[in-house]
């Protein structure tokens, strides 16, 4: 505590002007919602979340529009995504804070893209994604050492492209089928 000019006891403010408390958008966002709130692994309920929402709004969209779709909305939720992930990590004084899960879902996205509707490609898709998330091969390790938002979105991003060219082997391939 300062003490003011009358002798008054203050609030010390200057742990608050180091690390200022990120914005509701940013909180909402970066957390999904409140679902990065989720234990245990929020990272994983995010991803599930994010199959459920596409695999409801791919029903409604017409079948030539799914796949630009899906680019536009990874591409959008990246880009809000790392501002969003910069504001919580500098608030919270963490380089990746755990509850911060807009990264899954923009990586989670993209492992989607082009998949036909099938509860199969669905499920690989999130395990895939989950895979390269957790085991963050190279390239994927070294694009989380960015500074602030953009090592923390960029790093899933990199996970979901390495689960979206796995996938769509497997379909190529006929591996998996739909």
């Amino acid at each position: 505590m300062k003490s003011g000019a009358a002798g008054a006891a203050l609030p010390d403010r200057s742990a608050e002007s180091e690390n200022p408390r990120a914005p509701q958008w940013a909180i909402l966002t970066a957390t999904f919602f409140g679902i990065g709130r989720l234990h245990p692994g929020p990272g994983t309920w995010a991803s599930v979340a994010t199959v459920a929402i596409w695999a409801a709004l791919v029903y409604v969209l017409p079948p030539e529009l799914r796949t630009p779709a899906a680019i536009a909305l990874a591409a959008l939720i990246t880009l809000i995504g790392i501002p969003a992930a910069t504001r919580v990590a500098r608030a919270t004084g963490g380089k990746d804070p755990q509850f911060v899960v807009i990264d899954e879902v923009a990586g989670q996205l993209i492992a989607l893209i082009a998949v036909p509707l099938a509860w199969k490609t669905f499920l690989a898709g999130l395990i895939l994604f989950r895979g390269f998330d957790i085991i963050k091969p190279p390239p994927v390790r070294q694009l989380e050492k960015l500074p602030e938002g953009t090592g923390i979105v960029l790093d899933d991003v990199a996970a979901g492209i390495f689960a979206f060219a796995v996938m769509h082997l497997l379909l190529h391939f006929g591996l998996l089928t739909s």
